[in-house]
């Protein structure tokens, strides 16, 4: 394992599949959203994610660019990012070629849930300002994503695996990731 990817929509649980992968294994994670947002910020003043996902694309792409460069000077670690974001102009890729080419991707892992369940998470999520969740849009970004991973896939050659993570107990998912890293480590 040098960098892998694990990815997913929004309340589908992957940051407490991180969080148990972290503790339960050791493996560093590192965020992409987390280092753009951090450049954002110091750039532009941006205050939080809904704002970032809101800017025009040309200026993701520039913010894409700068954080893809950061961490793909890192090494051994997992990347918890999207494979796409959902912009008022359409779906945006989360690793686009430019990004994958400094990231050097090893394996892809798209943890996904049911839409119903997703949606609860969602709407009991505070800290977020979400003005289109629909069990249709939620299904529909989840398909976008599973698109997205195998086209990035092609163009990096690494596996990819989709995990389901079910409600109540995340350790399931984070274990079939982490088997699945010592497995693609091991190649």
């Amino acid at each position: 394992m040098t960098r892998v990817v694990v990815a997913g929509v929004a309340g589908v649980g992957k940051t407490t599949v991180l969080q148990i992968i972290e503790e339960r294994y050791g493996v560093k994670v590192v965020n992409f959203g987390t280092q753009m947002l951090d450049i954002a910020r110091k750039n532009l003043g941006i205050g939080d994610r809904d704002q970032l996902r809101k800017l025009p694309v040309a200026r993701q792409i520039e913010i894409q660019k700068e954080a893809s460069v950061v961490i793909g000077k890192m090494h051994n670690v997992i990347i918890d990012t999207h494979m796409s974001i959902r912009s008022p102009d359409g779906y945006l890729p989360g690793l686009p070629e430019w990004v994958l080419r400094e990231l050097k991707i090893s394996a892809y892992y798209l943890i996904e849930a049911d839409p119903v369940s997703i949606l609860k998470r969602r709407k009991g999520d505070a800290s977020r300002k979400r003005d289109d969740d629909t069990v249709e849009t939620i299904q529909e970004h989840q398909n976008v994503n599973r698109y997205y991973a195998i086209a990035y896939s092609v163009y990096s050659g690494a596996t990819v695996s989709f995990i389901e993570n079910p409600d109540g107990d995340p350790g399931i998912a984070a274990d079939r990731i982490v088997g699945g890293l010592k497995i693609a480590s091991s190649r």
